[in-house]
């Protein structure tokens, strides 16, 4: 068959189809008298224009890698390909000169040569990227080439990764959740059955979360609920009477969650204290004392005493008492463990209030301070933990009084115990929000001492009076004990502190004040708040821990040094006498000898003649 019978052919079955539907090519002809499903594969030599049949109606698929100068180049060398869209043949036809082809090599050749940074070339990336703008039909693909650049480089991008690679460590968000896990383990059915017999002293922390909410104060609905899942494994470990969420302090690098316990009678639970300042005494064999104190006799006569005399130990307040009534648990998350707080001295609160520290959140942290605090952030968070009790928590006049029986028995003591009043009939929202006279302390003041009942350092044992009494000494005066206002005293008597008001009261909401709640803000302690509504109160702390100053705080001077000597003529440096005042001197003395003798002379004639 010639080649013109071939081109006729061509455009004859061209026509007919483009009357029947003028959307359709010549290239999707089949083959005259080819049954339906087969496909007439021929060689045939294609041309540029066959290098990508697009159209919108085509699936959205994406195509193959378009590489536009193969397709010029291999225009020019024969070759066979399948076509399924016709049955063209298209014998040797030229496109290119020899020339055109081997400019067309060399600027391949060019846009082929890779990076000396990424190992990447330019004629792969721009397949690339017309590819992606083909496959993703962008629009105003001009205006959004270069981004599309940069995204297929990003993409592209693989970091030299090494055969031993380092494990990543897990993020502290991961840790926490697989600790937090275990509080959500189910309780024994042995528990259950326990917690039927004696009722749980644990409160409901969500429904209290609830009316702080409504005072815009909290922690968040989600952090308080793991805290009170963790509260109940303290419970379900430890035989507490009363058990309340204390409150949060903030540290530079971890928080604390305190909770406030106390035990049942009888059930104190077996601590492990350290016995500050009392260190243990361990008694000498007689032979070795009696040597000890004939070289303590001896040094005695050589070295003179020491006035001073250092202050007497003021001894802690019993277990259930004081500043010591409630007993203390704190963690750094729900989940971890619970970490009981020691006994609080008098030592300890006297010096906190003279400094001023931030936690760290780490119990075993150094405080390096000055004066010198006795001991470390564990200690002092349990003595900023007793200050910010005894100086916050109030509720509601009437609804604590004391028990009439106890203080017919204890009249003349301070009374540090009450019974709530079954008969109180609660307070109206007005009275709560408009007087401090209608709100009281229950817990009791520090004193400076350090204590909330005085101790007298100057009382002493029998022995020591019986000595005392044999031996004549000056008597010392009594010092007068120290006196803080009692329980339940109004908080309108609260004096301020440096112009500072020490409380603000307010209503949560103004708008439906039906259902508002009361709130009670310490300003003395930023950080502590009261709610309250008729009948029922809860406090809470969420803080740094440190007392409000009107003034920046600075640290207490370094004493004077104590003198070494006393000052007297027999350590006084002179001048020595010039010769002339040494012959005066001399002088002198002699005619107070020659005086000597003539009254004694005298003194002996007087008596000779009598």
């Amino acid at each position: 068959m010639s080649q013109e019978h071939l081109e006729a052919t061509d455009e004859l079955l061209e026509e007919e189809l483009v009357e029947e539907d003028p959307e359709v090519g010549i290239e999707d002809v089949k083959e005259p008298g080819a049954d339906e499903g087969e496909e007439d594969e021929e060689d045939v030599d294609i041309g540029a224009e066959d290098v990508l049949l697009y159209n919108e109606d085509l699936p959205e698929t994406r195509p193959n890698l378009i590489d536009p100068i193969n397709a010029m180049l291999n225009t020019n060398l024969p070759g066979s390909v399948s076509s399924s869209r016709g049955s063209r043949i298209f014998a040797e036809q030229t496109y290119l000169t020899g020339k055109e082809e081997q400019d067309l090599r060399n600027a391949k050749a060019f846009l082929l040569t890779a990076s000396t940074k990424t190992g990447e070339n330019l004629y792969d990336h721009l397949c690339d990227v017309l590819t992606e703008i083909i496959s993703e039909r962008h629009i105003d693909a001009v205006d959004s080439f270069e981004d599309i650049s940069k995204d297929i480089k990003k993409y592209r991008f693989q970091p030299i990764k090494d055969t031993l690679q380092d494990m990543a460590d897990p993020s502290l968000e991961m840790a926490l959740a697989k600790i937090e896990t275990k509080l959500l383990v189910k309780i024994d059915d042995d528990l259950d059955e326990r917690e039927e017999e004696v009722e749980s002293p644990l409160p409901n922390v969500m429904e209290t979360a609830f009316y702080f909410e409504q005072g815009g104060i909290g922690i968040g609905r989600e952090e308080l609920f793991r805290v009170w899942i963790a509260m109940k494994h303290l419970v379900d470990s430890n035989p507490v009477q009363q058990v309340r969420f204390w409150g949060k302090i903030l540290g530079t690098e971890q928080n604390y969650y305190v909770v406030e316990t106390e035990y049942r009678e009888g059930d104190q639970a077996e601590e492990e204290e350290d016995d500050e300042g009392e260190p243990e005494v361990v008694e000498a064999p007689k032979e070795a004392a009696e040597e000890v104190e004939d070289e303590e006799a001896v040094m005695e006569e050589r070295v003179p005493k020491i006035d001073y005399k250092p202050p007497p130990i003021i001894p802690k307040e019993e277990k259930g008492s004081g500043t010591n009534k409630k007993t203390y648990f704190v963690c750094n998350e729900p989940g971890k463990p619970w970490i009981r707080l020691p006994l609080v001295t008098p030592i300890q609160i006297v010096i906190a209030r003279q400094i001023k520290k931030y936690f760290t959140g780490r119990l075993d942290a150094p405080i390096i301070t000055y004066p010198p605090f006795p001991g470390n952030e564990m200690n002092y968070l349990r003595t900023q933990i007793a200050r910010i009790s005894a100086g916050t928590q109030a509720s509601m006049m009437g609804f604590y009084q004391f028990d009439e029986e106890e203080e017919e028995e204890e009249e003349g003591e301070v009374r540090d115990t009450y019974i709530e009043n079954i008969d109180f009939d609660g307070l109206t929202m007005r009275e709560l929000c408009e007087s401090l006279s209608n709100w009281v302390h229950h817990t009791l003041h520090i004193l400076p001492q350090g204590r909330c009942k005085w101790f007298n350092a100057t009382a002493k044992t029998e022995e020591e009076v019986e000595e005392d009494e044999e031996e004549e000494r000056e008597e010392m005066e009594e010092p007068q004990p120290e006196i803080g206002p009692p329980l339940l005293t109004p908080l309108s008597e609260d004096i301020s502190l440096s112009g500072i008001i020490p409380w603000t009261l307010s209503a949560s909401s103004s708008i439906i004040p039906q259902y508002a709640v009361a709130v009670l803000q310490s300003n003395l302690w930023p950080g502590a708040y009261t709610f309250s509504t008729s009948r029922r109160f809860e406090n809470i702390y969420i803080g740094w821990g440190h007392k409000a100053a009107a003034e920046n705080y600075t640290p207490p001077l370094i004493p004077a040094p104590m003198d070494e000597y006393l000052d007297g003529p027999e350590v006084i440096e002179i001048d020595d006498p010039t010769p002339e005042q040494e012959a005066a001197l001399r002088a002198e003395q002699q005619a107070n000898a020659a005086a000597e003798e003539e009254l004694e002379e005298e003194e002996e004639e007087e008596e000779e003649e009598a």
